[in-house]
C-alpha cells in the first residue's frame, strides 16, 4: 500500500511539474498567471513532500506543514480572481487577502505550538486543516455564484478541481478528528486525487488569459455563502463533539460517535430547508452586511416586466396593481387631480372612496405638494410631529384601512395620488422603502401620462379626420349653391331661351346628385369611397365645360377622339370643374381659358391654361397646394387645388404648375392610362 501511496503522489509531482513548465512556456506577465504558477510550484513541492515522507518515513506533520501552505496558495489564488486589483502593490494592500494571510498565520502557528506543547500531539492539526479546507470551500462557492455567465465558463473547471481536493481533505481530517488519528487508505489516495484534477486546472488556466475576472458580490450570494458557512461550523462543532464521544466512550465511542453524527447531519438538513431560518438569515444579512435594503436593479427590472407582461385591462388597472403588489396592499386606487378640490377616480381595487373622503384627500394632496413625500398613515398614528401642517382623521381612513398614500409627480407637476389599503398592521415605512415607492410611482406616473397622451392624440386623430371630411363636403355644397345661384342670376334674362331651360334642368340633375352623395357621406359619417370605371376622358371636359361655359370668360377645348381610362368619374369631374373655375375667377372677361388634351403612349395629358392675373412663385410652393389656405377670404374653402393633387397622385398622375404674375397660369395634369387605384 505504500508503495501505491508513493506512486500516486509521485506521479501528481510530475504532472504539476509539467503544468508550471506550460504555464512558464505561455510568458503570460499578469499576476493572475503569475500566481497561478507559484500555487502549482508550492502543490509540487506539497506533493513532493508527501511522497518523501513515504519512503523515508519522517513526521507527518511536514507534509501537512507542506500542505497548509498549498492550501493558501490556492485560496489567495481565489481571493486574486475576486478582486479587480492587478499590480502587486495593490494586491497585498488588499484588505481581504491581507486579512486571509493573517488569520491563515495566527491559526498556523498556533496549532503548531499547540501540537509541539501537547508533545507532537495531531488534535489541534487535524482541526486546523478542517478549517482551512471549509474557507477554501466557502471562497470558492462566493467566487463562483458571483460570476457572470461568460466568467463561470472560464472558471467551472478550476472550482470543481479545488472543490474536489477539499472536500476529500475535509472528509480526511474529519475522520481523523473522530478516530484521533489519520486513515492512510485515504492518505494514500491523495496523490491520484491531486493527479486527476490537473487536466481542470490547465483547462482554467487556457480560459482565463488576461486574467480580467470581474465578480460582483450579490444578496444571494451572501445568503448562499452564509448558509454554507454555517453548515460547515455546526459540522465542525458536532466532528469535536464526536471525537469528545469517542474519547470517553470506550469501547462504544466508535458507534456512538458515528451514530451522533448521522444524528447531526439529519438536524442540519432539516434547519437548511426550514423557511423560517432562511427567512431570518436573510433579513439579518440584509440589516447587518448591505447598506442597501433592495437589489435595485432587480426591482427595475422586475417593474419593466410587469409594464411589458401585463394583461390588465386599462394602463390606471396596470400601475394601480403594481403599486399594491409593491406593500402587499390588499386594496388600492389611484386618483387624478381634476381641480384644486376635486379628484377622479381613475381606477379602485376593493376600494371604494365617497365623498366623505374628499376633503382628506385635498388635504393630503396639498401636503405631498408641498413637501413631496409619501404619507405611511401608522407613522402619522404614533409621530403626527413628522407632517408638519398635515391634519387628518385617522377613523375615516380605519374605515377602509388606509395605510399609505403615494404621490404622483409628472415631472414636477402633481398628477395625483395611489391610495393603498392593508387588512393587516403594516410596519412603518423606513427611507429606503419611501425611496423605492417614490421612484417606481414617478415611472407609473410617466407610464399613465404617455398612454393617456396616445389617448389624446388618437381622439384628435379621429376629429380631424371629420374635419377634413366636413371641409370637403362643405366645399361641394358650396359648388352646388353656386351653380344654383347662376341658375337664378340668369333667370330674368333668359327665362325663354329654350337652350337655357335645357341648361337648367341639366344642372339641376347635377345638383341633385351631388347633393345625394353628400348626404350619403353625412349617414355614413366617412368620405365616399372612389369608385373606378372606364370613362372617356373628353366626354367628362366637355361636360364640365358646358357647365362653366355659362360664365365668362369662355372656355375652348381642344380634343381628341376616344381616350378612354379607368377612372373615378365624380372626383375627377369635380377636379376639372374646380381648376377651370379657378382660371375663370382668375381672367377678365374679355380674357381666355383653353382646355387641352393629348395623348400619347400610355399617358393622358390634361392643359388648363389662361391669360389671367397669375401667381407668384412663392404662393406656388408654400400656399397653393396647402389645405384651407384661400385668396378668396371667406368665399373660398382652400382645398380645390388640394384635392386636384391629392387625387391626381393617388392615382399615380403628376400634376404641375407654370405661372407668371399679371401674365397667367398653366396647370398641366398627366395620368397613367393604367392606373392602380
Amino acid at each position: 500500500m505504500d508503495s501505491l501511496g508513493l506512486f500516486g503522489y509521485s506521479l501528481a509531482s510530475a504532472a504539476y511539474f509539467v503544468f508550471a513548465l506550460l504555464i512558464f512556456a505561455a510568458r503570460n506577465k499578469t499576476s493572475l498567471a503569475r500566481w497561478v504558477l507559484v500555487s502549482v510550484l508550492v502543490t509540487v513541492i506539497a506533493n513532493v513532500v508527501a511522497a518523501l515522507q513515504i519512503q523515508i518515513g519522517f513526521s507527518l506533520q511536514w507534509a501537512m506543514l507542506a500542505d497548509g501552505f498549498k492550501i493558501a496558495c490556492w485560496s489567495l489564488l481565489i481571493l486574486l480572481c475576486n478582486t479587480e486589483q492587478r499590480s502587486f502593490r495593490a494586491i497585498i494592500t488588499n484588505s481581504q487577502i491581507r486579512q486571509y494571510a493573517k488569520v491563515w498565520s495566527i491559526l498556523m502557528i498556533a496549532c503548531w505550538l499547540a501540537s509541539v506543547v501537547l508533545n507532537y500531539s495531531y488534535e489541534y492539526l487535524f482541526l486546523l486543516f478542517i478549517v482551512l479546507n471549509l474557507w477554501s470551500l466557502v471562497l470558492l462557492e462566493q467566487l463562483y455564484r458571483s460570476a457572470d455567465s461568460q466568467v463561470r465558463w472560464a472558471i467551472w473547471p478550476m472550482v470543481i478541481a479545488l472543490a474536489s481536493v477539499a472536500i476529500f481533505d475535509f472528509v480526511l481530517y474529519a475522520q481523523a478528528t473522530m478516530v484521533d488519528s489519520v486513515d492512510f487508505d485515504f492518505w494514500f489516495s491523495r496523490g491520484f486525487i491531486s493527479l486527476i484534477v490537473v487536466p481542470l486546472l490547465l483547462i482554467s488556466t487556457r480560459r482565463i488569459r488576461n486574467g480580467a475576472v470581474r465578480i460582483f458580490v450579490s444578496r444571494h450570494v451572501v445568503f448562499y455563502s452564509s448558509m454554507l458557512m454555517i453548515a460547515g461550523i455546526y459540522l465542525l462543532v458536532m466532528a469535536f463533539a464526536g471525537y469528545v464521544i469517542n474519547y470517553i466512550g470506550g469501547e462504544w465511542g466508535s458507534v456512538v460517535s458515528i451514530g451522533f453524527l448521522m444524528l447531526s447531519a439529519l438536524v442540519l438538513v432539516a434547519l437548511l430547508i426550514t423557511e423560517s431560518l432562511r427567512r431570518k438569515l436573510k433579513v439579518f444579512i440584509a440589516k447587518n452586511f448591505f447598506a442597501n435594503k433592495y437589489e435595485y436593479r432587480d426591482e427595475w427590472l422586475n417593474l419593466i416586466g410587469k409594464i411589458e407582461t401585463t394583461n390588465a385591462e386599462s394602463y390606471y388597472q396596470m400601475a394601480t396593481q403594481i403599486m399594491m403588489s409593491k406593500v402587499d396592499a390588499y386594496a388600492g386606487a389611484i386618483l387624478k387631480k381634476v381641480t384644486g378640490q376635486r379628484f377622479s377616480v381613475q381606477y379602485s381595487e376593493k376600494l371604494l372612496l365617497d365623498d366623505t373622503f374628499n376633503q382628506q384627500l385635498v388635504e393630503c394632496s396639498l401636503f405631498c405638494q408641498r413637501q413631496g413625500w409619501i404619507i405611511d398613515i401608522e407613522e402619522y398614528r404614533q409621530t403626527p410631529t413628522v407632517y408638519p401642517g398635515l391634519s387628518l382623521d385617522l377613523s375615516l381612513f380605519d374605515t377602509k384601512s388606509i395605510r399609505i398614500i403615494v404621490p404622483i409627480f409628472i415631472g414636477k407637476a402633481f398628477y395625483g395620488m395611489f391610495i393603498l389599503a392593508g387588512k393587516n398592521q403594516v410596519k412603518q415605512l423606513n427611507w429606503e422603502d419611501r425611496d423605492l415607492l417614490f421612484a417606481i410611482s414617478k415611472q407609473l406616473g410617466n407610464f399613465v401620462s404617455l398612454h393617456e397622451a396616445n389617448d389624446k392624440l388618437a381622439e384628435s386623430k379621429q376629429f380631424d379626420a371629420f374635419n377634413r371630411m366636413s371641409a370637403f363636403l362643405v366645399h361641394d355644397l358650396k359648388n352646388v349653391q353656386a351653380q344654383l345661384a347662376l341658375i337664378t342670376s340668369n333667370a330674368e334674362k333668359h327665362r325663354d331661351n329654350p337652350e337655357f331651360i335645357a341648361d337648367v334642368f341639366e344642372t339641376v340633375e347635377s345638383a341633385t346628385e351631388r347633393l345625394s352623395k353628400v348626404l350619403s357621406q353625412l349617414r355614413n359619417k366617412q368620405a365616399a369611397q372612389p369608385k373606378s370605371e372606364l370613362v372617356d376622358i373628353s366626354a367628362v371636359i366637355n361636360s364640365v365645360i358646358e357647365q362653366r361655359n355659362i360664365e365668362l370668360p369662355k372656355v375652348t377645348f381642344d380634343k381628341i377622339n376616344h381616350c378612354e381610362m379607368a377612372i373615378d368619374n365624380e372626383t375627377f369631374h369635380s377636379v376639372l370643374n374646380h381648376l377651370i373655375q379657378n382660371a375663370q375667377e382668375a381672367t377678365s372677361k374679355d380674357g381666355w381659358v383653353k382646355v387641352e388634351l393629348t395623348q400619347r403612349e400610355n399617358h393622358i395629358g390634361i392643359k388648363i391654361s389662361d391669360n389671367g392675373c397669375g401667381m407668384s412663385t412663392d404662393f406656388i410652393n408654400n400656399r397653393l397646394f396647402k389645405p384651407f389656405d384661400t385668396t378668396k377670404g371667406n368665399a373660398g374653402m382652400g382645398i380645390g387645388v388640394f384635392e386636384a393633387k391629392q387625387f391626381v397622385e393617388g392615382i399615380a398622375g403628376i400634376i404641375k404648375v407654370e405661372s407668371i404674375e399679371n401674365k397667367g397660369t398653366v396647370f398641366i395634369i398627366d395620368l397613367p392610362i393604367n392606373p392602380r387605384l
